[in-house]
C-alpha cells in the first residue's frame, strides 16, 4: 500500500506548475506563501515576500485605498479578474488581472485570503499596436474616410493654407483643427478658439479685433482682441456658418491682406496668423441663399475636410468606446474594463444623432449608474436600454457585432490571449456565438491551439 501524499508537498507542486501568480496571506495581510509564477512577475523573491504585507510586495494602484484583498477578508466577497497596475522590482508599471478569495479552515473560521493574478502586458502590449495603427493625435477611427483624412493632414499642416473642416455637430472638427495647429510650425505659439455663434455682431467685432480708448461708450482704455492673442499661432473660427454679414466682410480683410484695425482706429495692424474654420451647415447652400459670402467662402475653403456622421463610419464605435472608458477611469478613478457584448451589440446599431459627443455622453452616464466593471444593459440611458435590432433594419450579418466594426483578425486574437485559448470565452467577450467565432478562425488561418496569440 502507497504512503498517503504529503498534502503540503502536493499543493507546493500545484502552484509551481500554475503560469498565473498566486500568493496567500494571514489575516493581517501578511503573506505567507508566494509561488514561482508571483515571482517571476514582481521581480521578488519569495524569500523576501514571505512574512510582508503584500502592499510593499506589490505597490499596486489600488494598495491605499480599495485594497481588494482587505475588502475581501473584510466581506467575505471574492473578486474576479479586477484589472489593476502594479510596480515591480525594477520600477516597470505591469498591468495585472486579480482575483481574491477567503481562506477558512474546517470549522468556518478565516485564516486569511488567497490572491491570484495574470499577467496582462502581452494583452497591453497588443491593445497599444492596435492603438497606433487607429490613432492620429487624439483622433481615433479606423473608417476609411477618416484615413484618407489622416493621410494629407501633416502636409495641409505644414503648408499654413486657410483650412474650412465641414461636419455635423459632435463629429470631431475642433479635433482636426487642433491636430491641424499641433501638427504645424505655429505649435509653440497660442491656438485660440472663436465661437462664431455666442456673440451679437458687435461684441463679437471688439472680442475679436479689439478696441481703442473712446471707441464706444464704456471703452475706458485700449484692450487687444483674440487676433493679438493668436499671433503667430492659430485661430479656430467655430460654426463660420453663424457669422453676421457685417463681420464677414471684416474676416475678408484679414484673409486678402492679412490685417485688421481695431474699433475705433484707422491704423492697420499686420496679422501672422494661421485661419481655420469649421461649420456644420452647408456654407455652399448659405452662400446660394445669399446668407454667406461667395468670396469670403472660396477664401476659407483653400483646404476643406468633410467629416462624416458616426452612422457612416460604425466601424469605429468598439474604439471610441473603449477611448471613452479609459478616460472615464482616469476622470473618476473608476476600473471599469468594458461594456457587454449586448451593449457594444446596441451601440453598433444606434443612429448617433449627436455623433461622437452624444457616445461620449452615453458612456459618461453609464459611468455615473454602474457600481461594477462591465457596463451592461441596464446602465444605458433609457431610450437605449429599449433598442432592439429589427431583421429589416439589420445588415445581412446583423448577429455579429465584428461585421464591418473592426479589424476581426486582430479583435478575435486579443479574445483568444485573455481567455487563454477558450473558445467559448472568446466568443462571449466579442458578442458572437462560438460557431461563428470558429468559421472566423477558419477564415483567417488562426490555429486555436497556437499560444500566446499575436497579431
Amino acid at each position: 500500500m502507497s504512503a498517503p501524499p504529503d498534502n503540503d508537498r502536493f499543493f507546493k507542486v500545484i502552484l509551481s506548475s500554475i503560469a498565473d501568480g498566486v500568493f496567500t496571506v494571514d489575516s493581517d495581510r501578511k503573506i505567507t506563501s508566494f509561488n514561482p509564477a508571483a515571482e517571476r512577475i514582481t521581480g521578488v523573491p519569495a524569500s523576501q515576500a514571505l512574512g510582508k504585507q503584500c502592499y510593499d510586495v506589490f505597490h499596486a494602484d489600488c494598495c491605499e485605498e480599495g485594497c481588494l484583498l482587505e475588502k475581501t477578508l473584510r466581506t467575505g466577497r471574492e473578486a474576479i479578474d479586477q484589472p489593476v497596475n502594479i510596480t515591480n522590482s525594477t520600477g516597470e508599471r505591469i498591468p495585472i488581472s486579480i482575483s481574491t478569495a477567503v481562506l477558512r479552515d474546517d470549522d468556518g473560521n478565516v485564516l486569511g485570503a488567497v490572491e491570484t493574478f495574470r499577467d496582462l502586458s502581452t494583452i497591453e502590449h497588443l491593445r497599444k499596436e492596435l492603438s497606433r495603427h487607429y490613432t492620429f493625435e487624439d483622433i481615433i477611427s479606423k473608417s476609411p474616410l477618416i484615413h484618407k483624412l489622416f493621410a494629407i493632414l501633416p502636409d495641409v499642416a505644414e503648408s499654413d493654407s486657410t483650412v474650412l473642416i465641414q461636419g455635423p455637430s459632435g463629429s470631431g472638427k475642433e479635433l482636426f483643427a487642433r491636430a491641424i495647429h499641433n501638427l504645424s510650425g505655429r505649435k509653440e505659439e497660442n491656438y485660440v478658439v472663436i465661437n462664431c455663434g455666442t456673440l451679437p455682431p458687435q461684441l463679437f467685432e471688439s472680442e475679436l479685433f479689439g478696441y481703442t480708448k473712446g471707441a464706444f461708450t464704456d471703452a475706458k482704455r485700449d484692450k487687444n482682441g483674440k487676433l493679438t492673442a493668436a499671433e503667430g499661432g492659430t485661430v479656430f473660427f467655430d460654426e463660420i456658418g453663424e457669422l453676421p454679414m457685417s463681420t464677414q466682410v471684416k474676416l475678408l480683410r484679414l484673409l486678402q491682406q492679412r490685417e485688421y484695425e481695431p474699433l475705433g482706429s484707422t491704423e492697420p495692424i499686420r496679422a501672422d496668423i494661421r485661419v481655420v474654420a469649421a461649420t456644420n451647415r452647408d456654407l455652399r447652400s448659405l452662400v446660394a441663399s445669399g446668407k454667406f459670402r461667395d468670396d469670403l467662402y472660396f477664401r476659407l475653403a483653400v483646404v476643406r475636410f468633410d467629416l462624416p456622421p458616426l452612422v457612416n463610419r460604425r466601424e469605429d464605435v468598439p474604439y471610441l468606446v473603449d477611448h471613452f472608458i479609459k478616460k472615464n477611469n482616469a476622470r473618476r478613478g473608476k476600473n471599469i474594463v468594458s461594456v457587454s457584448p449586448e451593449v457594444m451589440s446596441i451601440l453598433l446599431r444606434y443612429d448617433f444623432p449627436g455623433n461622437i459627443r452624444e457616445l461620449e455622453n452615453i458612456i459618461e452616464y453609464c459611468f455615473v449608474v454602474c457600481r461594477g466593471s462591465i457596463i451592461q444593459r441596464e446602465h444605458l440611458p433609457g431610450e437605449l436600454q429599449e433598442q432592439t435590432p429589427t431583421p429589416s433594419s439589420a445588415t445581412p450579418e446583423a448577429d455579429d457585432p465584428l461585421a464591418d466594426a473592426v479589424d476581426e483578425r486582430a479583435r478575435i486574437r486579443e479574445a483568444l490571449a485573455a481567455t487563454n485559448g477558450n473558445r467559448s470565452q472568446a466568443a462571449q467577450r466579442l458578442g458572437i456565438d462560438r460557431t461563428t467565432l470558429w468559421r472566423k478562425m477558419k477564415r483567417y488561418g488562426i490555429d486555436p491551439d497556437r499560444l500566446p496569440f499575436t497579431v
